[in-house]
């Protein structure tokens, strides 16, 4: 019931999108340009003119950074399609709240410092501006480069003149496209590209594993046999929801190693050890079924302190890493609001049937030890 509720959450979920156009635009030194672009995230724009006689492109990129004292970055990738081997711009205020903008040329994932670029740039300056930043320069591109591969970025620190780290939302990680310079387009190979994809669903079976499959079965296991009606019906219930968990959650947790392989330079130690340690715990849950005693034999008590204590560990270590998750994957908030209100559902649902196991436990004991 809660992993459908999480399901229709999901789905039904609509963001309503509204942004300025860049032809609306104004600069305060009254500069011109000939084109501008929309650019499709992190609420950024940028304007240029290309002079094709020269390779001259005179441009402003606009953004919101992520925080009043963050940064933001534009750059011409020429070897590729991603931040590594970017030649960027990257703008920011110094202390005394003036703008500067420094050049960089990123050949790694990692820490960075202000380096030359591979192309001639002249007129860097900046300027903050309602909330919003503006670098500006002219750069001098190769004969004929009127294609190119650009990258943007907004961040929210920046340490002894330094950019620092910016997150890695999927909107962080799809900023970035191919500019024709003449014609004024700038595409990108849409909202979500394949590992983008990954990601989300690697979240997704995880959330409905880990996070909401498994503490459902736990609960079935633990309530549904209060109601002796129910017979044996509670056991197999709580088998098939565990076993089902855990083969979603396989799932995720390969797709997991998959992107953890595909991510050189870039770890979420925390989020992966966590994602480990269940898959072995939930390995040895269900092998557990085949090693379970009968309810009559010396060992089953041990049995049942192992596999409780155990059950409930992979319950408190899924949440913990679900929300781990949401933090790397940096989602809408209504994911995380979601995933909030089937977690909300389920613990309410399980002091309710806390409380009423109890009353029929004591009600029994004092029907027994009373022979009514």
């Amino acid at each position: 019931m809660a992993s459908l509720l999480l399901l229709s959450l999901l789905l039904m979920i609509a963001v309503p999108c509204h942004s300025a156009t860049c032809s609306s635009q104004k600069f305060t030194s009254h500069k011109s340009f000939d084109l501008c672009n929309d650019l499709p995230t992190l609420s950024s724009y940028l304007h240029w003119t290309y002079d094709p006689s020269i390779s001259s492109l005179d441009f402003a990129f606009i953004a919101q950074p992520a925080q009043s004292n963050g940064w933001i970055a534009w750059a011409i990738n020429p070897t590729g399609t991603g931040m590594v081997g970017s030649q960027s711009l990257i703008g920011f205020q110094q202390s005394s709240g003036s703008m500067i903008v420094k050049s960089f040329n990123i050949s790694r994932y990692g820490p960075i410092k202000p380096s030359p670029i591979m192309f001639e740039v002249s007129d860097m300056n900046g300027e903050y501006l309602d909330g919003m930043m503006r670098i500006f320069g002219t750069m001098v591109l190769p004969k004929n480069m009127s294609i190119v591969n650009h990258v943007w970025q907004v961040g929210a620190s920046v340490t002894d003149g330094i950019p620092d780290r910016h997150q890695f939302g999927s909107e962080n990680l799809n900023s970035k496209g191919r500019l024709d310079l003449l014609k004024g387009q700038s595409t990108t190979r849409g909202t979500t590209d394949s590992r983008q994809q990954l990601r989300n669903i690697h979240g997704l079976l995880n959330a409905l594993s880990w996070g909401t499959l498994t503490p459902m079965g736990v609960m079935l296991a633990r309530y549904s046999r209060t109601f002796k009606r129910t017979g044996p019906a509670w056991f197999y219930l709580h088998v098939f929801c565990q076993c089902s968990a855990y083969a979603i959650g396989a799932a995720g947790w390969v797709i997991g190693l998959i992107l953890g392989h595909q991510s050189n330079g870039v770890q979420y130690s925390f989020h992966r050890n966590l994602g480990i340690t269940l898959f072995c715990l939930g390995t040895l849950q269900v092998f557990a079924l085949y090693l379970r005693p009968n309810k009559d034999h010396n060992y089953r008590i041990y049995w049942n302190i192992y596999h409780h204590s155990v059950g409930y560990t992979v319950i408190v270590l899924s949440i913990t890493n679900v929300f781990k998750g949401l933090d790397i994957l940096n989602p809408k908030d209504q994911w995380r609001i979601a995933y909030v209100v089937v977690i909300i559902i389920l613990g309410a649902i399980a002091l309710a049937l806390e409380f009423v196991t109890w009353i029929l436990v004591l009600w029994r004991k004092s029907h027994d030890s009373t022979g009514v």
